[in-house]
């Protein structure tokens, strides 16, 4: 079971990877470029801080692991691949600052448990461009097929996850994805209600 968990993670993350990257090299989506950043910096402090906490390997925390081959080599290809509109704006920065509040904090007190809790804070802060974005547009820039996977792929390192904060990881994973999955399918809802509204021509 614990292998066929890490195989299928795995498997599901290549796949996000390939159509993410697919999808923005055709111009298909527009993802928020400081979002997988934020991602990048926080996923890299999680896994570094879950290793330090205890005698585990990188596949006890196999979602970890894996989400941090993706998120940076997504956070490179929308740097040169990505729009304009997916560039830090001032709501960025601000989440940005955040961030590195975190990190400074983590590198002061060098605290492996409660600096691992902080950091899934600041992959919960990560979201909240795109989320302001989908938000404030009522326009769903973003991929169901990689975000479903990305809440699939949580829901199922939790058979192959050892320890408590690998669970955490895991556990903030699902909710956060669920939120932006709910948010996605509310501004697809409103953009069809919109066209609906739309005086025929």
């Amino acid at each position: 079971m614990r292998e066929t968990s890490i195989i299928a993670v795995v498997a599901i993350n290549l796949f996000i990877l390939m159509r993410y990257c697919w999808l923005i090299w055709k111009e298909r989506i527009r993802p928020a470029l400081a979002m997988w950043v934020f991602f990048s910096i926080a996923v890299a402090g999680s896994l570094v801080t879950y290793l330090s906490a205890g005698d585990y390997s990188l596949l006890d925390n196999i979602l970890n692991t894996s989400d941090l081959v993706l998120v940076v080599t997504v956070s490179v290809f929308i740097f040169i691949f990505g729009d304009r509109s997916t560039r830090f704006n001032r709501f960025d920065l601000g989440c940005l600052i955040a961030v590195l509040a975190i990190v400074v904090f983590w590198v002061i007190s060098q605290q492996h448990v409660v600096s691992h809790v902080s950091i899934q804070v600041i992959l919960v802060i990560a979201y909240f461009p795109v989320i302001s974005r989908i938000w404030k547009s009522n326009e769903n820039t973003e991929s169901f097929a990689a975000w479903i996977g990305l809440f699939l792929a949580p829901c199922i390192s939790l058979l192959s996850s050892k320890g408590v904060l690998a669970t955490i990881y895991s556990l903030r994973a699902i909710i956060s994805t669920s939120v932006l999955l709910a948010l996605m399918v509310r501004a697809e809802l409103k953009q069809r209600n919109d066209r609906k509204s739309e005086p025929a021509i």
